[in-house]
């Protein structure tokens, strides 16, 4: 017997988009880049930043658009922070890159261009997130971190209020 499988091919009832929809202020959004690397410092002392702008406009965020600047132990911190204060599953950060640490390396080791622009992504992938968790969102450390000039890492641990 053969299989008579017939698809339905009948159309789903949309609804037509209204002028509103079209053209109104868009839903919820937030949008995060990390980018323009920036190597500072020389020797023992030398680091990458990393400009984090931020636009949105979710009413818990203070400012609508922001841009700081950060350093890879900056993410550090506030992945403890998020790990200690909410009750977020926190991704993992991309790696530390040790073996990229060593001397008599070929290359920059960890200021190379190519393992700069991988960390980049990781760091952004990272944040967008941690940022669109509804729950981080609450937490006072990820406000600090992505719009205040400074990350003030002896800062009391709170939860954050609609503006």
């Amino acid at each position: 017997m053969a299989d008579t499988t017939i698809a339905d091919t009948r159309r789903l009832f949309t609804k037509p988009q209204n002028l509103n929809d079209a053209y109104g202020p868009p839903s919820n959004f937030l949008e995060i880049d990390v980018s323009n690397p920036e190597t500072v410092g020389v020797g023992r002392s030398r680091y990458t930043t990393y400009e984090i702008r931020l636009k949105t406009n979710l009413p818990i965020f203070k400012l609508k658009e922001s841009s700081v600047r950060r350093r890879y132990s900056d993410f550090e911190w506030l992945r403890a922070e998020l790990e200690r204060e909410s009750k977020v599953v926190v991704p993992p950060l991309p790696g530390k890159a040790l073996f990229r640490q060593l001397p008599f390396r070929g290359d920059d080791g960890i200021f190379d261009d190519s393992f700069i622009e991988e960390r980049r992504q990781g760091l952004e992938q990272f944040l967008n997130k941690v940022a669109g968790h509804p729950l981080a969102q609450n937490e006072r450390c990820l406000h600090m971190f992505l719009q205040e000039e400074s990350v003030d890492k002896n800062y009391t641990p709170s939860k954050v209020r609609q503006a």
